[in-house]
């Protein structure tokens, strides 16, 4: 029953009758199987708003109203109503429509998200604009109970209480953001979920009123709205109350007609107004109803069992948690840190060995890592596991509760670099940049997952004290604070070639892992590659040494402290350096190495190979690599063209 062309709204969806309605749930429910199992996606959380956005476009129209999906994760049925049902075959492909909501790609999309908690401040400054204006539009955030845990969301519902803007903040409980949620507000929520009896009685009334010959409907929409008032003051909403918000339900998320009562409840306040829906995730479908946690983000699967197909290989958020639980067994100082994310980050095998080890503080990642702080100047051994993406929301805390106060601090930076189909706003390619100005930091990239385990070892030594040489393995002045940049699979397949060099890890060290001199002992090209993009550049130095070339392949390791010394040693004997990161190139890697080359009064053609500080659309982790000459391909053709521009100059 889905619409053949873009529906008018709400006035499509008006005239629909309950049956209708439902019935056009259930097959867009089934147009996200299709979709998600082909292309892979944000599969629960969209399973469990479909009521919930067809209610809201039956009353609002969206190309007008503003309507603002906080994260984002839950708009693909948004997407389906506003006419962009034929791109979801194609969905977080380049032609396709995109997995968030983007400004660009329909007006309907009232503003880019993809990181939780900003739905409200965005709604409210629509609002105040619309009032200053005159024009008389309505706003309405769409907010998860998971987002509700971020601090920002406070601080805009903080600022609405004196605004008195009308705002709608719909709030989707469905009692988790990916993980579990956790802290103080979900046992709040959870209190008021409990209040069943409303809920019954108003089954049971409704039930019997549907009955009655012609007069049974219009009186039930009468009595619905009377014990709305009466209900604002039986179920507890005072929290909410008072910030100044009015607050309507808890209401059924799934039952569109209640649905639809309270959003035209919500209508008649002048004034800021919570609407509680509770919403099951993965509703309809039973696989992700039964694991909804997988059935967030989730790739190909089949539809009919719900089977994941491509199973990836070894994890490195996996390969971090397991090497921290070897610690933790021996140091029960060391204590996990997520936020909201300890499944995707690898922790949740951490949290199930030590479960009282284990801090979830929500999606808040600026309080988790000024908590950390805390509990390090405690004597605790905290170790905080956050993607690369949203640690950028603690930049403030890095730099001045944690790196200004020189305390001790291992921070896993997970999903680093570019992050395939979920596009720009989960790309983790700013790390380098943010942390390179940040003092007293150490920066490490690990190239496998041997080195991601021989680094968590060595950096758990931040908390060691003053060095002790056999203890020890840190210098007096390394960076307390201890990052370590893993992306999101481990792909370094290169490690079993017969050319790899193996060399220990060992703090502020790189190592040559390829090394092919010429007779003279001097080389046509050094490779300088940090992090996994070294399976790349080591496939590359062996195209290069194939065709005659002298080539070495520098590891580095480490981004802070750079390997200076190596670094100057190698680029004497090079003819051509060229550096390679998965990362923008400003403040990069490649700009240290140029830099240091510089200031040390070498005068190497310097190459650096890097993603260009813009938008890189939702597509393969392959694509995009290729796409800014980052592929093995792409680095051998940048290495010829530059040594024939060099051969032409001498």
């Amino acid at each position: 029953m889905l619409f053949e062309k873009m529906p008018v709204l709400p006035d499509d969806l008006a005239a629909m009758d309950e049956k209708q309605l439902n019935t056009l749930c259930e097959d867009i429910r089934k147009r996200l199987v299709e979709t998600v199992s082909v292309n892979g996606g944000h599969l629960a959380s969209n399973l469990g708003v479909v009521e919930l956005t067809v209610a809201l476009y039956s009353i609002y129209n969206p190309h007008r109203d503003r309507i603002i999906w906080d994260v984002g994760h839950q708009s693909y049925v948004h997407k389906i109503l506003t006419g962009r049902d034929a791109g979801m075959d194609r969905l977080r492909r380049p032609d396709g429509a995109a997995g968030f909501p983007k400004l660009s790609e329909s007006d309907a999309d009232a503003f880019n998200t993809g990181h939780s908690s900003t739905s409200i401040s965005a709604a409210l400054g629509y609002a105040r604009a619309f009032k200053y204006t005159g024009e008389n539009r309505a706003v309405i955030a769409v907010i998860g109970d998971g987002a509700l845990t971020g601090g920002m969301a406070y601080e805009a519902l903080n600022d609405i209480a004196q605004s008195q803007c009308r705002v709608i903040v719909v709030l989707n409980d469905n009692g988790m953001s990916i993980d579990r949620n956790v802290g103080g507000l979900s046992k709040y929520l959870a209190k008021i979920r409990r209040r069943h009896s409303y809920m019954r009685a108003k089954r049971n009334v409704r039930g019997f009123l549907l009955k009655i010959p012609k007069i049974g409907r219009p009186l039930t929409r009468v009595i619905s709205r009377a014990k709305n008032r009466v209900k604002h003051w039986v179920v507890e909403g005072k929290f909410f109350e008072n910030l100044g918000l009015y607050y309507l339900g808890p209401v059924d998320g799934h039952d569109i007609y209640a649905l639809k009562m309270i959003f035209e409840r919500a209508n008649e306040i002048d004034g800021p107004v919570l609407v509680h829906v509770q919403t099951q995730k993965g509703k309809g479908y039973e696989p992700a109803e039964k694991e909804p946690e997988i059935f967030h983000g989730v790739g190909a699967f089949v539809a009919e069992t719900g089977e994941i197909k491509n199973k990836n290989c070894e994890s490195l958020s996996k390969v971090f948690s397991e090497e921290l639980c070897k610690l933790a067994e021996t140091d029960d100082r060391i204590v996990a840190v997520t936020a909201a994310m300890s499944i995707g980050t690898g922790l949740d095998g951490f949290a199930q060995q030590f479960p009282d080890r284990t801090v979830d503080v929500g999606i808040a990642e600026q309080h988790a890592i000024t908590m950390a702080a805390g509990m390090s100047l405690a004597g605790m051994k905290p170790v905080a596991a956050i993607y690369s993406t949203f640690l950028q929301r603690a930049y403030d805390q890095l730099l001045h509760d944690v790196a200004l106060q020189k305390l001790p601090l291992v921070v896993g930076v997970d999903r680093a670099g570019v992050c395939g189909y979920d596009g720009e706003t989960h790309h983790g390619i700013y790390d380098f940049a943010y942390l390179s100005g940040i003092p007293f930091t150490t920066v490490a990239a690990p190239s496998s997952a041997k080195q991601l385990r021989d680094m968590v070892r060595l950096a758990i030594h931040v908390y060691d004290g003053e060095p002790e040489v056999e203890k020890n393995p840190l210098p007096e002045d390394a960076g307390k604070l201890f990052a370590i940049r893993y992306p999101a699979k481990e792909r370094a397949t290169f490690l079993e070639d017969e050319d790899y060099i193996e060399v220990p890890v060992a703090y502020g060290r790189g190592a040559v892992c390829f090394d092919k001199p010429g007779e003279n002992g001097l080389y046509d090209v050094a490779l300088f590659s940090i992090g996994e993009v070294l399976e790349e550049v080591f496939a590359a130095a062996k195209i290069l040494a194939a065709r005659g070339l002298s080539v070495t392949v520098f590891d580095a390791r480490f981004f802070k402290p750079l390997d200076e010394a190596a670094v100057f040693e190698i680029a004497d004997r090079s003819k051509l350096v060229v550096t390679a990161e998965d990362a923008i190139a400003d403040d990069g890697f490649g700009e240290h190495v140029r830099l240091a080359l510089a200031d040390s009064g070498c005068k190497n053609s310097v190459i650096s190979l890097a993603h260009k500080n813009t938008l890189i659309p939702n597509d393969s982790i392959a694509n995009q690599m290729k796409a800014d000459g980052l592929d093995r391909e792409g680095i051998v053709s940048s290495c010829l063209n530059a040594l024939e521009k060099l051969s032409n100059v001498e």
